[in-house]
């Protein structure tokens, strides 16, 4: 008999998905209610998410409460903040319940020491980004968008996203970041005997290698192209599912 599974997924991006990709994933969820012992979301699960003092972005309410209704059935949930929704707060912890992260984090999951980060702005390179990230992420930045009107602000954050509406699968782009994010988890692994797996998003490709024996490098890819996901269990290595036919199959990779 198969031991308790921790589901992981990353990049859903709410908000731009399209409706059948958003219950393709509220299916997922559900699915998690009768399968897992927690859930992992690594990451952009919206493409925008800002919490002002007394208003939250409209939409995904089902999902929302799909993630409350497995925190009230005693399965946790964590999230990772993503380039996209790192601007969760109080209202994810206290409404909903889940456990949000806005750093990269050190997880026991089911025996697996997992480092869980996004996968944005790690390494040394693209520094632009990472300058920009700094800004956007700062105290100020965030007081001032506070007293923006929420129409305007989520306005603004569909201008700046470019996250496609009707994705076609990978570009060179993704290419190149998937592999700079796979080269710095290998040397996360290389520098950090301690660590079994280190978990990435954000690079919308998905990846489970095995670097060193028993140690692993897993992207969970995306929900808008490939609907994959992982699950982890003690009793068995990390596997990288698909969801898109609705029952879990190995991807064809």
């Amino acid at each position: 008999m198969q031991g308790p599974a921790i589901f992981l997924a990353s990049d859903v991006h709410l908000g731009v998905a399209s409706s059948d990709t958003e219950q393709a994933f509220l299916s997922w969820l559900e699915y998690c209610g009768t399968q897992a012992s927690q859930v992992v979301i690594n990451g952009d699960l919206f493409d925008f998410w800002f919490e002002y003092k007394s208003v939250i972005p409209r939409g995904h309410t089902r999902v929302l409460g799909a993630l409350s209704a497995l925190v009230d059935s005693n399965i946790p949930v964590a999230m990772m903040g993503g380039n996209h929704d790192w601007w969760g707060g109080d209202y994810l912890r206290d409404e909903i319940g889940v456990e949000f992260h806005q750093e990269p984090t050190t997880m026991d999951l089911n025996g697996w020491t997992t480092l869980l980060a996004h996968g944005d702005g790690l390494g040394s390179g693209d520094l632009g980004y990472r300058v920009l990230r700094l800004v956007l992420r700062g105290s100020l930045t965030r007081f001032a968008f506070r007293w923006l009107h929420p129409d305007l602000g989520a306005w603004i954050a569909r201008k700046v996203s470019k996250t496609p509406v009707h994705p076609h699968g990978p570009t060179g782009k993704h290419e190149a970041r998937s592999k700079f994010l796979e080269e710095w988890a290998v040397s996360q692994l290389e520098a950090s005997p301690e660590l079994d797996i280190v978990a990435l998003g954000h690079t919308h490709i998905p990846v489970l290698k095995e670097v060193f024996p028993g140690r692993h490098y897993l992207n969970t890819g995306d929900w808008l192209v490939n609907q994959s996901y992982a699950v982890l269990r003690e009793d068995e290595g990390p596997r990288l599912l698909d969801w898109r036919d609705g029952s879990g199959s190995e991807p064809d990779r």
